[in-house]
């Protein structure tokens, strides 16, 4: 019986923790609300909205009509980059579970975010705490 090579044993680890690694990224939104910015990831697609450039903030339960740009459906997930059917402006997906409500954050006049985690309650938190962070954001702008 012929030995493998070393080194196909080694690409073969690798490329199964590749895939691993690619799964569990895009397995569910990662987000973190960190010195002004709302930070989301899931796999290759990340968007970054500074706080202070939100415009509004609302809960839908549906997605409106788009034409998918990139990205993927799988199951109850839909993630990607997609142009709004009316206006051809990108808009950023990040929906963990499509059955759920989602939150609408439009944000720097017009690009549209919609984003929900598996955990509904997880999902009103973040709700709660931009909704919060507008808030204060158009008080200040008020007071000038």
């Amino acid at each position: 019986m012929k030995k493998r090579h070393w080194f196909w044993n080694l690409l073969i680890v690798l490329t199964l923790i590749v895939c691993l690694m690619a799964f569990v990224i895009h397995y569910k939104n990662w987000h973190k609300i960190k010195e002004g910015e709302l930070r989301i990831l899931s796999g290759i697609y990340y968007q970054k909205v500074p706080l202070s450039e939100m415009d509004s903030i609302t809960m839908v339960n549906r997605l409106p009509e788009m034409e998918r740009s990139s990205g993927f459906s799988w199951m109850m997930k839909e993630k990607g980059i997609f142009l709004d059917s009316l206006n051809q402006t990108k808009t950023y997906v990040f929906v963990d579970d499509l059955t759920q409500q989602k939150i609408r954050l439009v944000h720097h006049d017009s690009i549209k975010t919609f984003f929900n985690f598996q955990d509904s309650i997880q999902t009103q938190k973040i709700y709660a705490i931009l909704q919060t962070e507008l808030e204060k954001a158009r008080k200040n702008h008020n007071d000038f």
